[in-house]
């Protein structure tokens, strides 16, 4: 199976001046196009020759070929849940009833995205149980490989905002929530 890059669902200069084009074409078209040409050379002549990226992703032991597909999964659910007109907030019950306020959640979820030590992704997931859960992933790490369900993810690697904010990632983190698309974070749910 050959794998590629998914089209954004957005013009590169949609997500501005939160995310810039430079920053784009950096993240998305350098970045995230290197993980799919990588896997691309890694999956011919393997189990998982004929493996959908998310089969790859729950199933590949650590290692490179996880390690570009997860990168890929990961990559193609963030920049689905950009828009280029931050959505407003909808009732979220779910939220609420867990966190209390939407406000509280995305507090914690906010602080829990710039804590979260060197490169990797924070997720918002369902358990089996149907309870959520904010998740912090390192590298390439994915929730799928623990049964969890993704709803929401920050990429919190320094290729997603130095260019726009240096080594400011809470600057990052606290202007994402405008650009969320609450439309496919909440077929998500």
């Amino acid at each position: 199976m050959s794998f590629s890059l998914p089209t954004l669902p957005y013009a590169p200069t949609a997500l501005e001046p939160i995310i810039s084009e430079k920053t784009l074409a950096f993240h998305y078209g350098k970045h995230h196009q290197t993980y799919v040409d990588n896997l691309n050379k890694m999956v011919p002549g393997t189990a998982f020759e004929n493996s959908s990226l998310e089969e790859i992703v729950k199933t590949a032991p650590a290692g490179p070929i996880f390690n570009n597909a997860a990168q890929i999964w990961n990559h193609t659910f963030y920049f689905e849940a950009l828009t280029a007109a931050g959505k407003a907030v909808p009732a979220l019950p779910e939220i609420e009833a867990q966190y209390g306020s939407f406000d509280a959640f995305k507090d914690e979820f906010s602080k829990a995205a710039v804590a979260l030590f060197g490169a990797g992704w924070l997720w918002l997931v369902k358990d089996a149980a149907g309870k959520l859960q904010i998740v912090a992933e390192s590298n390439a790490g994915n929730p799928m490989t623990k049964g969890l369900k993704p709803i929401l993810c920050f990429d919190v690697w320094e290729h997603a905002y130095y260019i726009d904010y240096q080594n400011r990632r809470a600057e990052h983190v606290t202007k994402i929530w405008d650009i969320l698309n609450w439309e496919v974070i909440l077929k998500r749910f």
